[in-house]
């Protein structure tokens, strides 16, 4: 088990929004989501990439040189899609960076576990995030697993999409599951992300019977696209029939925005931040429910 392999793309450490405690949060690499608002969009693609940071370029060329594939984009710069990291690797200044690499489950715990008295005094612990894990679930069962074989608290942030089968196995291995619900209705979910949300919450459901109290529902709060009432009366509801007493308001930002440049993506969604008067409303409006929701990110 701590031989299994799995992609990266980050190791956060002394997180406080992402589960109790301090934590150190694993972002593991694929989503098959398609989020037009998401801040990690180097975590949708499942393998490894190599992005390009215009701004520290300095013009050498020694990316051009170092190329096996002798690509080159429109401006003289190596731009390929082997991300084999021969342009990273001889780049001065790091204006080429390697997106992802493999590792075991063993490494991950033993980078995770040089943080247990952060973890001890706070009650925090390791939180597997994304992409989303679920679409490694191999792995992330793996870390979650080894984890727990050395007493680490765990939480994993999931959007819920994936079969029943594979979120039946992960989810309820971790500690804490905080489960995205972006919208309630259907049609809309699938215009939005590119996939229906029915696996979605019949896994909140499983999830919820599986592990009552662990489960805490988390709603990106994006001005104009999913703050209206309707909405998010849906999603009272929905916690409600669960069971699940907690939520999370994440309100939108635009953090991410500078790396759509770097992976040569446009950043085309536009929404607004809503403001701390309305979030005190939707915590009021959620009272009616029996859930206790809060401000979170």
């Amino acid at each position: 088990m701590a031989g299994e392999r799995g992609i990266l793309f980050n190791i956060q450490k002394y997180s406080l929004h992402d589960g109790p405690g301090i934590r150190t949060i694993v972002f593991l690499k694929g989503c098959p989501l398609r989020c037009p608002w998401c801040s990690n969009p180097e975590s949708q693609y499942g393998g490894i990439q190599v992005v390009f940071k215009p701004e520290g370029c300095m013009g050498c060329g020694k990316c051009v040189q170092a190329c096996p594939n002798g690509v080159r984009g429109k401006d003289g710069f190596s731009i390929c899609d082997t991300a084999c990291g021969a342009c990273a690797f001889v780049c001065p200044v790091n204006a080429m960076e390697q997106v992802g690499k493999t590792v075991t489950v063993r490494e991950v715990l033993d980078e995770v576990e040089k943080d247990r008295p952060f973890y001890r005094k706070s009650g925090g612990g390791m939180t597997l995030s994304g992409g989303e894990p679920l679409v490694q679930h191999a792995f992330a069962a793996a870390l979650l697993k080894e984890a727990a074989a050395r007493h680490i608290g765990t939480a994993i942030e999931t959007t819920g999409y994936a079969t029943r089968e594979i979120a039946d196995k992960v989810l309820p291995l971790a500690d804490h599951i905080l489960y995205d619900i972006k919208v309630v209705d259907e049609a809309k979910h699938h215009e939005l992300t590119g996939v229906s949300n029915k696996l979605i919450l019949e896994n909140l459901a499983s999830a919820a019977r599986a592990n009552p109290g662990a489960v805490i529902i988390r709603v990106p709060l994006i001005g104009g696209v999913n703050d209206d009432e309707q909405n998010l009366r849906k999603t009272a509801e929905l916690a409600q029939a669960n069971g699940i007493k907690e939520l999370h308001l994440l309100p939108y930002h635009r953090y991410g925005e500078g790396k759509y440049q770097k992976l040569y993506q446009p950043y085309a969604f536009s929404a607004y931040t809503p403001d701390d008067g309305q979030i005190e409303k939707i915590i009021e409006m959620m009272k009616e429910y029996g859930v206790r929701a809060k401000k979170s990110g």
